[in-house]
Formats: C-alpha cells, structure tokens, sequence
C-alpha cells in the first residue's frame, strides 16, 4: 500500500502508466509566473489579514505579507528609481486606532480604516457584489466627512495656504488691464478703480487668515515653507504686494496729492528689495530641503522668481511720472530686476520643456498650472516697452554724450526684441489652452486655488499686446487685447464663483484637501489646537 507522500506525488505528478487502459487527464492550467524575490526589506510594514487578501494598492508591493514602496522594488518589476510624490502619497499606517485628519484627533473605537486613496477598492471575495468592497480605504479627508464632522471655521482657517494669494494676484491683475486699455470710455476708470479697491479688501483679509493660521498653530510656518507643494506659493504674497502698489501708482497719482509720488517711490525701493529676498530665499530654501524630480515638474517652479517679473511693469509705470532723476533710477532698477526674473524663467522653461518632451503632459489636476509659463515673457515684454518710452522723460540732455538720441535708440531696440518675447507668450498661452482640451466635458478639473493662473499670467499677455499695440500704432492689436480683456474679467467671475462653492462643499479649506495635504512622504505636524462643533453646534476646544 503507497504511503500518503507516494499518493500525493502520484496525484500531482503524470508518471508513464503500465496500464494499457488510457486515463483521462485533467485540464492543466497555464503555470503560475514564478515570484520574484524582494532584494530589499526596508520600509516595510505588516500588514493585516484584509490587506493581504486584498492585494496591492496604488504605490505598494506586497511581498510576503509586508507592504513595500513601489519605488523600492526588485529591478525584475519597477527597478529602483528616485521616490516621487505618488510613491508615499497613499503609504499610510492601518493599524491605528486614532486618526489623525490634518491634526484632528478623532477616535475610532472597534474600526479599522486603511487609508489608501480615498476610493473603495473592489471585493476579490467570490460572490461578492459589483462595486462592494471588504474593507473601506478611505483618505483623510474622506474619514471626516464619513464621520460628518462639523469643524468650526477657525480649524477650517489651519488649511488656509499661501495659494490663496493667487486670488489677489488676479484681481490686481484685472485691475491692472483695465488701466492699460487703450479705448477710454466713461465708467472705466470706476470699473478699474472697483476692482482696485476689492483687491485691497481682498488682500488684507488673506494677511489676517494666514496670520490667525500662524498665531493659532506655530508649527504650520514651518511646515509650509519646507510642504513640496505650498512652499511653490509663498511668493504669491510678495506679487500680491506688487500688484496692490502698482494698482496704487496707476489709480493714486496725481489724485491724491503730490505727497504720494514720495509714498510711491520708497514703495518701490522696499518692493524691489524685498523681492530679491523673497525669490532668492525661496528657492535657497527648496533647493536645501526638498528634492524634485524632472517627472513631477511643472512650470509652478517658475513661481519664486515672479516677485522679480513684477519690478519691470512698476518702474515703467513710474518712470513716465516721476522727476528726471528719479525716473532714471527707477528705469535702472527696474530694468535689471526684470532681466534677472525673465533670465532665470528661461533656464526653468528648458526643465519645461525638457518633462514635456519625456512625461507627456502633466496631470489635469496640476494642468492649470500651465498657464504659469505666460507670464514671465508677458510681464517682460511690456516693461521693456514701457521702461523704453519713459526714456525720453528719463535720460539727461548729455547722457551718453546724446540723451535725446540714446532714447529713441533704445526704444526701437526695445520694442523690436519684445515682438520676439510676446511671440513667445503667445506660444505657450496657445499651447496651455490645447493641453486643456481634453479636460473639457467629463470632470477632469475639481477646482483648486490654481484655477486662479488661468487668469493672472494671461493679464501680463493682455497688458502686453496693448503695449506691442501702442508701440507699433497698430488698432487690430488693440482690438485683440481689448477682446481678451472681456474674456478674462468674465473669467475671474467664474472662478471667484467657483472658489466659493468649493469653500462651501469643503473642497477647499478642509484637511487633506488642495496644497496643505501629505504628500512626497511629508506629513503635516499634530494641531496645537482643535476646534469641533458637537451635534448640539457648540464650540469645544479639543
């Protein structure tokens, strides 16, 4: 009699049989890809009983029960390669009894949640029902709103990130078009000065939210300098200064009194100085404690060196209404700072260019940021036309032995290289407007703050089409600014609009959610603080 071990080797293995009388074989099934072995075991973590049942998640391998970085796998499957954001994105602890959404401590008693990425993955139990899944993978943001938290507007505010300065950089940015149309009509300038004034509200109220956010929970200063994402944005706040002086020399002088034109210039020799810090600053401070990858590029990297592409547009509005002296000074100012700002949006637009080229475009929720790339060719091709017609204001009789002659050669000069630069604008506006071709029709935008570069990059491409219009006394130019000019002011009223439903729904200003969110393996420090309304609409303070 065959022992169990001949048995079971005689049942798995066809052996020749000695019998004449055929047997019936088994279908065999195609053989199993062999497993590939791990070769590295750190960064892992074991996983429950529903997870291994469950299989991978986006940016996991499971090996032998442990959960491991797709970054971090054999060379056989995904090959070792740099970490990105996506990579740690959804690497989130499952066995935790406390959830922590954003720094609100919220208990969890008899629940476990794995957080993954906020969708419920399909069951791989048999029988299970279409859609149904064995376990909730639920993100942050998610977590509370399945709890329906009531969090108090002053947590909310916690969440109130520097990208919020992009919405008074586009006011400031309409009101800065509306000074340079060229067709004057009645009611302009209060339209103009409307917008001007909004701005002014709208700015002061970003400098009180975000100092309540720093005031009320220190550690978040930090964390938003050294975030991957929002440290992009901090600069916003310097352009928003800039656009708010600028709008104050185009609607303020020479109605107010003569005492702003003395204002104005100290304004702009703080500004100036304060720009060279902050773009300095900001990407010392990025290039010390963050490191990007060529994949994850977008032209938001663009963004420090914007508080410098503002100076040009300033000074050559100021250069036009100031003294001979102080004209020239501020040309020379404004100028150079204006060079250094484009110079350095030159040599980010090949690393552009480059991920195109390699990555195909980026994703469409990051796609507004395209509109970036407008910018920095729109802002320096009318200052260089602007700062080049106050010259003959600016230069003394013996500046460079012929100052009336030096004038009129800098402005053809300077008008001629910037037909170069506004072509250049156009290009990149053309090719941001096709890139979100596709995200029309199917809900491919959830809004975000970076709706709001649909609008502000474009005015530098709309203010300087009426300078390429003036320059060379051409009336179809002029016409395609104006029309551009409608456009955008509608535009700005729909994504105002949109900015706040998206408050309102919590898609915005809301744990995890927009710039603020874990990401690239950053993890947002503990609130300090915590504010909830109870069932009965009662504020606590957890």
């Amino acid at each position: 009699m065959p022992s169990p071990v001949e048995a079971d080797k005689s049942s798995t293995l066809q052996l020749p049989s000695t019998s004449h009388t055929p047997t019936p074989s088994r279908p065999q099934s195609p053989p199993s890809p062999r497993p590939t072995t791990p070769r590295l075991h750190e960064f892992s973590q074991p996983l429950s009983f529903g997870q291994r049942r469950h299989g991978q998640g986006d940016g996991l391998k499971f090996m032998h029960g442990m959960a491991m970085p797709a970054h971090m796998a054999s060379p056989m499957e995904d090959g070792y390669r740099t970490p990105t954001g996506e990579d740690f994105e959804h690497h989130f602890q499952s066995r935790q009894e406390q959830i922590e959404c954003g720094g609100l401590g919220i208990s969890t008693p008899d629940r476990r949640i794995s957080w993954l990425h906020g969708e419920r993955k399909p069951s791989s139990r048999p029988g299970s029902r279409p859609g149904s899944s064995g376990k909730s993978h639920l993100s942050l943001s998610a977590v509370s709103e399945k709890l329906d938290l009531k969090i108090h507007w002053k947590q909310r505010l916690r969440h109130f990130t520097w990208n919020f300065f992009s919405m008074t950089m586009a006011t400031g940015g309409i009101a800065n078009v509306i000074r340079t149309v060229p067709y004057r009509f009645t009611g302009l300038d209060t339209i103009g000065t409307i917008f001007f004034l909004f701005n002014m509200c709208l700015f002061i109220t970003n400098i009180f939210c975000i100092s309540v956010r720093f005031i009320t929970w220190p550690e978040t200063l930090k964390a938003s300098l050294t975030h991957p994402t929002e440290s992009l944005f901090m600069p916003a706040a310097v352009v928003s200064l800039g656009t708010v002086l600028l709008n104050i020399s185009q609607y303020g002088l020479g109605k107010v009194g003569f005492w702003l034109n003395d204002a104005v210039v100290v304004l702009f020799w703080f500004y100036v100085a304060f720009a060279i810090a902050a773009s300095t600053g900001t990407y010392l401070l990025m290039w010390s404690t963050q490191t990007f990858t060529i994949a994850q590029m977008t032209p938001i990297w663009i963004f420090p060196a914007y508080p410098l592409l503002i100076v040009g547009p300033f000074a050559g509005f100021l250069a036009g209404m100031l003294e001979q002296q102080r004209a020239l000074d501020t040309m020379i100012a404004g100028f150079t700072c204006q060079g250094i700002g484009y110079l350095v949006s030159i040599t980010i637009y090949s690393a552009f260019i480059y991920r195109l080229m390699t990555q195909k475009l980026p994703r469409e929720a990051v796609r507004p940021g395209m509109f970036v790339s407008v910018g920095p060719s729109g802002f320096t091709c009318g200052a260089m036309i602007n700062i080049a017609a106050a010259a003959t204001n600016a230069f003394p009789v013996d500046f460079m032995d012929n100052g009336p002659l030096a004038a009129q050669v800098v402005r053809v000069v300077a008008n001629f290289a910037a037909l170069w630069i506004w072509g250049l604008a156009i290009w990149f506006f053309i090719v941001s407007v096709g890139a979100h071709w596709t995200c029309i029709g199917h809900g491919g935008l959830e809004f975000a703050m970076t709706w709001f570069s649909f609008i502000f990059p474009n005015t530098a491409l709309v203010t300087a089409t009426f300078a390429i219009g003036k320059a060379f006394d051409s009336p179809a130019i002029n016409w395609i600014g104006c029309v551009l000019t409608c456009i955008l002011i509608a535009f700005w009223m729909f994504v105002f609009a949109a900015m706040v439903r998206a408050i309102l729904l919590k898609h915005i200003l809301w744990p995890q959610k927009q710039d603020d969110k874990d990401e690239g393996g950053f993890k947002a420090p503990k609130a300090s603080k915590t504010f909830i309304l109870d069932e009965k609409s009662e504020k606590s303070e957890v």
